[in-house]
């Protein structure tokens, strides 16, 4: 498929439209706003929605060597990209290690709006991919803040920071983990007749949700950008350079590793996205004097922006073009 198609697919979508709505909103300096408590609301039907489908679709599909080798995959990417973002960020001199570390954490990690977006956007497309995959984004959570921290702590000065046992806690109960991994479970134990039962609220509000969503998300990336006053031009061109890199990786280690060729779009999208909900939270506790002020407006104000507007539906014509 033409990747200009693709483009104008991707842009024509209104929950991408609803995204450059709240990013106008923002640059305008307009008073729309969204209460803190509706957010938190749709982020968690959101998660619920893809959990629980994917758990349905994935008790069909069964345990098989395909899952497997994905997840194998996505271990490998989550752990193996921050150590790549780092050595990228040590160009920075002005930025401390534990800011480096922190930052690369983020992308090493995935976004599970992003998730919900491209899903969207490739079922609009007629492009298949494993249900399994929202298992995936659970998979990717982890290991990045683990190398993550791991990177901080090499070398000379090792700063006071909370225990790993402490920070891995954090990460595992995390809300968007818990209700992702426990609805996935849920849909896989009650199949079809649990998902009969709920369909009017898993399927037809979903895509209005997201509207909404993004909507909010749109707003919250240009107020975060917009208030960065420790981004570099150099800095910027990362939060765009990096998502290409890790697509990139993503692709090879599909060929190199025999991940289903469905798959290979899904999991570009999840290499390329960075995680702006579950890594904060732990990189705060875990690394407190990491600078928040550079890795949250580069993942959320940078690549999140680059990555619904114009990555899915880049990585996609690549991938389909690679397989």
């Amino acid at each position: 498929m033409d990747i200009l198609a693709l483009a104008t697919g991707n842009l024509l979508q209104p929950a991408v439209l609803f995204f450059v709505l709240g990013m106008l909103a923002g640059f305008a300096k307009s008073d729309l706003s969204i209460p803190e408590g509706v957010v938190k609301t749709m982020a968690l039907y959101l998660m619920l929605c893809i959990g629980f489908k994917g758990g349905v679709e994935a008790a069909k599909a069964g345990l098989t060597p395909d899952f497997l080798v994905s997840a194998l995959t996505a271990l490998i990417l989550s752990f193996g990209l921050p150590v790549v973002a780092f050595g990228i960020l040590s160009l920075f001199p002005k930025l401390d290690r534990s800011t480096r570390a922190a930052t690369a954490a983020h992308y090493g990690s995935v976004s599970a709006v992003t998730f919900a977006a491209a899903s969207e956007y490739l079922r609009g497309q007629g492009v298949p991919y494993a249900a399994y995959m929202a298992a995936i984004v659970a998979v990717m959570e982890t290991p990045a803040i683990v190398s993550g921290l791991m990177l901080a702590g090499r070398g000379g000065n090792r700063e006071q920071r909370a225990p790993m046992g402490e920070v891995l806690r954090e990460v595992l109960l995390n809300g968007t983990v818990v209700l992702l991994l426990g609805a996935f479970v849920i849909g896989a134990i009650t199949g079809d007749r649990g998902l009969a039962k709920i369909d009017v609220f898993v399927n037809p509000l979903f895509q209005g949700i997201l509207c909404l969503f993004l909507l909010e998300m749109g707003l919250v990336a240009v107020r975060r950008l917009m208030s960065a006053n420790k981004l570099t031009p150099g800095m910027v061109v990362f939060g765009i350079a990096m998502p290409l890199i890790s697509m990139s990786a993503a692709l090879g280690l599909c060929a190199l590793l025999g991940v289903p060729h469905g798959n290979w779009a899904m999991m570009a999208i999840l290499a390329a996205s960075a995680s702006y909900i579950a890594v904060p939270a732990a990189m705060s506790l875990a690394l407190p004097r990491a600078d928040a002020g550079v890795y949250l407006p580069l993942s959320l104000g940078v690549t999140f922006p680059f990555n619904i507007i114009v990555g899915i539906p880049l990585y996609l014509w690549i991938a389909q073009r690679l397989a």
